[in-house]
């Protein structure tokens, strides 16, 4: 089962309250482990103005607000774009995820944003979520994740709060009707 590219939907009654209805894109998935970034859980201390500040990044009049997000439990002080593959830094140091995306974790797409270039649209997020071998694909087996298709309208939209019900719709999926346990024959 390749999982790169997908999103994991968490479902009611997971267990863990840092993936509590989470949304996330899976970046890369092979058979030593999984690493993807949570796209619906904003930061709520920081802002991406004051992580430039932090950096001693200077901003331009025309520099560009993204929104910074917790990307996962894992590496928190790390950070991660998550971007539509329009932009590429010099040198390529960004890594291709499926579906259209690309992930930069180097300081010159924080400079390109700061300055009103870079990526249409992108994501900054700290930390990542990261799974050992088989541990995501036993995850998916016990019901804690559906997995579905992303689409750069669902990962880039502002609207942090609706994304795990608007991912859940576009599986064809009531959230209301959602339950956190599941049959088993």
């Amino acid at each position: 089962m390749e999982l790169a590219g997908k999103i994991l939907i968490a479902m009611p009654g997971m267990g863990d309250p840092r993936f509590e209805r989470s949304v996330i894109l899976i970046c890369a998935h092979s058979a030593e482990g999984a690493m993807g970034i949570i796209i619906n859980k904003p930061a709520v201390d920081l802002s991406f103005a004051k992580l430039l500040e932090q950096l001693n990044i200077p901003v331009a009049p025309e520099g560009r607000d993204i929104r910074v997000h917790v990307g996962g439990p894992v590496e928190r002080g790390r950070g991660f774009v998550l971007h539509s593959a329009d932009w590429r830094p010099q040198g390529g140091s960004s890594m291709s995820v499926p579906g259209g995306f690309e992930m930069t974790a180097t300081m010159d797409v924080l400079e390109a944003l700061a300055k009103g270039q870079g990526p249409e649209a992108a994501i900054l997020a700290l930390g990542y979520a990261g799974w050992g071998p088989g541990q995501l694909e036993a995850e998916i087996i016990r019901n804690d994740w559906l997995t579905g298709e992303p689409e750069a309208g669902l990962v880039f939209s502002r609207d942090d709060g609706g994304k795990w019900a608007a991912a859940l719709r576009r599986m064809g999926i009531d959230p209301k009707t959602l339950s956190g346990s599941a049959g088993r024959a």
